[in-house]
């Protein structure tokens, strides 16, 4: 089989991927903690695997580049809010990490509306942030399918990923304020 005839395989991981954010937050709202554990677990690894075929076999498609950033959100923004309704994580994290991402939608769609389309790439606060956000809600999940307590760790990382947060969120506004010049 030639890879040309596989080109959408990325996609396909990228898709299923987001129909694991359901079963996901199903997991965790009737508290099957090893099962939310390891379709997280699976999530990332096929956000690695697709990441992985698209780079490597050069299957990239513009679809991939708009489907894998939504999956990857709508994961992390999902487990956060039900992790916070199940009270596991205090609400006002869960908050602030909607709320970044929101705003950081509405600035852009802002911007298109205007006529001065922003360019949408990533900033280096950012990556950190997203990278400390999947390990914390790894981690809460795993603490809870293993049980296993966090003990101060779990208000340590609760703090670092509000402040990693917010501090994406205000890297994000400054470059967009300074984009349309306000």
């Amino acid at each position: 089989m030639s890879f040309s005839r596989i080109g959408s395989l990325p996609n396909l991981i990228t898709l299923a991927r987001l129909f694991l954010v359901p079963v996901v937050i199903a997991m965790i709202a009737t508290q099957r903690w090893p099962e939310a554990f390891l379709i997280f677990v699976i999530a990332g690894i096929s956000d690695a695997v697709d990441s992985w075929l698209a780079k490597t076999f050069n299957l990239t498609t513009e679809l991939g580049a708009f489907l894998d950033p939504v999956a990857d959100k709508a994961l992390l923004v999902s487990i956060y809010v039900a992790l916070a309704i199940v009270q596991v994580i205090p609400a006002p994290l869960a908050i602030i990490v909607v709320a970044r991402d929101l705003m950081i939608i509405g600035a852009i769609v802002m911007s298109w509306l205007i006529g001065k389309p922003v360019e949408i790439r990533p900033l280096l606060i950012s990556k950190l942030n997203t990278t400390v956000q999947i390990g914390f809600a790894a981690l809460v999940l795993a603490a809870k399918a293993f049980d296993f307590g966090l003990n101060g760790w779990f208000e340590i990382l609760l703090y670092l990923v509000a402040a990693l947060t917010l501090a994406s969120l205000a890297a994000y506004l400054w470059r967009w304020i300074r984009h349309i010049g306000l």
